[in-house]
């Protein structure tokens, strides 16, 4: 498409947040009313730049730079035009300089550089902001060299282990057999994270160039991304995407004319939290019934039909191509101790500015919800803060000052997970959040395990009887020796982290625990 010099650039999200929200309502009228105004108008369906207290956030192009509106309605985009908003006119809900605004600048995005700056499904401009340089300077080195730079990085993975990805790519590189696969576990589905869809919704060629680059470093010739079920716009991106990638000879017989292929495919995943587990991932990718197996043997050694397998999360492959393009240590001056790099934190819950932020490892859980997300949205005070998805622990306001970071928050006997944050004001009641967990694994477990799936019912038996103020010290002894079980013999996460929240809340909050009893609520 040629544009005259007199053609505005607007921006309007076609992220599944804005859209929630009626950002397709904002991009229609926008048209509508650039035509009947005989205006030239260019929109741009962008990703989300992660503010979502302000979407559908509305960019406008101007030679000072971008100018952001939001959260723009679609009942108000007559008014930006009566102000004048193509050219950065004064509106109520101008924002000013996109890049300029606090939660932008406080940022250090690496991974989601491109995300809401780009069309996720243009190819060019991909490439004109870095796209596919990650990829080119890895089919220079040698597979050893790509392996020591993930290594030397210190990427540990984001889907929430943080187990070192270079240790598990040298593992499969070294692995001997005549098929090995990569496999993207996108089956995203803890509790207050997003990060993963943001993602994939806004830059998919990234997970694309992350992913091919994993295979060209352990010499694998397919790959599948397993994707949550609940995320059809997601999925239909990625789906466009590779058809793109696969047309541009970034992916195929020759990646980028070179002699290695790759083959890449995406598949819904099966609707169940547990299938976000490896293992159960693999089952479920394999047409099986998604069950939990027993490691050893470890995937990266039988893996997907029994082949050596690198499995990883989104965001870990998406940090590959930076680190290719910039360097190892350029990645790892990022972070502190264990944890370099970047995390792609994800607010949300009972707070005033809910989003995505990234930021180096090391700033506190204060500074983001207190600084950044700015408190809660009731008012209230903070009384409660999850971090690591459904069976991550409760912490309270008096511990907010830990660090983002693996060992500080396991050293409290919480932990990072997929770097979701919910936020709880003072209303809460934390007993009853004790039985949410299990009776979310009671639900979730694939019951393979009797510590696990008996052992998640009746901690729903026994949380109930302590609402019920039915001899609250003997079950309360009861409910202890029960997480221990679960903790020390279930055969995965999925009961072995359940008791995380359970003990939390009871340790931290026992006040919940000794209250007058309530009648229950049906389910």
């Amino acid at each position: 498409m040629t544009l005259s010099s007199d053609t505005v650039r607007i921006f309007v999200p076609i992220d599944a947040a804005a859209l929630s929200v009626g950002a397709e309502a904002v991009a229609r009228n926008i048209a509508r009313e650039a035509q009947a105004r005989g205006l030239a108008v260019e929109i741009v369906r962008n990703g989300s730049r992660g503010m979502l207290w302000l979407e559908p956030l509305v960019e406008v192009e101007t030679p000072a730079g971008r100018i952001a509106y939001g959260p723009v309605a679609g009942k108000d985009v007559a008014g930006l035009f009566d102000a004048g908003f193509q050219s950065g006119g004064s509106h109520a809900l101008r924002l000013g300089l996109t890049e300029e605004l606090d939660w932008m600048k406080r940022q250090q995005r690496l991974t989601f550089e491109r995300i809401g700056v780009t069309d996720p499904l243009s190819l060019a401009d991909y490439r004109a902001h870095g796209g596919v340089a990650g990829l080119e300077k890895a089919l220079a080195l040698s597979a050893d060299d790509v392996v020591e730079a993930v290594r030397a990085s210190g990427l540990r993975g984001r889907g929430g282990a943080g187990f070192p990805t270079g240790i598990k790519w040298k593992t499969v590189q070294n692995a001997r057999a005549e098929q090995k696969y990569i496999v993207c576990n996108a089956d995203e589905g803890d509790s207050g994270t997003f990060a993963d869809r943001m993602l994939i919704e806004g830059d998919p060629f990234l997970l694309i160039e992350g992913m091919t680059i994993a295979a060209i470093a352990v010499g694998a010739t397919r790959g599948y991304i397993y994707l949550r079920s609940e995320y059809p716009h997601a999925f239909k991106t990625l789906q466009r995407a590779i058809l793109k990638a696969q047309g541009a000879g970034i992916i195929g017989d020759s990646v980028l004319g070179s002699h290695h292929a790759f083959h890449l495919e995406v598949r819904l995943g099966a609707g169940a939290y547990i299938c976000g587990e490896e293992t159960s991932l693999l089952e479920s990718l394999e047409g099986k019934r998604a069950l939990v197996r027993a490691k050893p043997p470890i995937p990266a050694l039988q893996g997907l039909f029994g082949k050596p397998t690198i499995v990883n999360n989104v965001l870990s492959f998406a940090a590959v191509p930076w680190i290719l393009d910039h360097g190892a240590q350029a990645y790892a001056d990022y972070g502190l101790g264990r944890s370099r790099g970047t995390l792609p934190v994800q607010l949300g819950g009972n707070v005033k500015r809910g989003g995505l932020i990234e930021l180096a490892f090391g700033i506190s859980l204060r500074e983001i919800i207190e600084d950044m997300g700015g408190g809660t949205l009731s008012g209230r005070p903070i009384r409660a803060v999850q971090v690591g998805g459904p069976l991550g622990a409760y912490l309270t306001a008096a511990q907010l000052d830990v660090a983002m970071d693996y060992e500080a928050l396991a050293a409290m006997r919480a932990m990072l997970g997929h770097g979701g944050i919910v936020v709880f004001d003072d209303s809460v009641d934390m007993a009853k959040q004790a039985r949410f967990a299990f009776a979310f694994c009671a639900k979730e477990s694939c019951g393979k395990c009797t510590p696990c799936r008996i052992g998640a019912t009746r901690g729903v038996e026994v949380m109930d009887r302590i609402i019920a103020g039915t001899e609250r010290p003997k079950n309360i002894a009861v409910l202890r020796d029960l997480s221990k079980l679960m903790t020390d013999a279930s055969l995965c996460a999925m009961g072995g982290l359940t008791p995380m929240p359970v003990l939390s809340a009871l340790n931290h909050f026992p006040e919940d625990f000794d209250r007058p009893a309530l009648p229950m609520a049906a389910e």
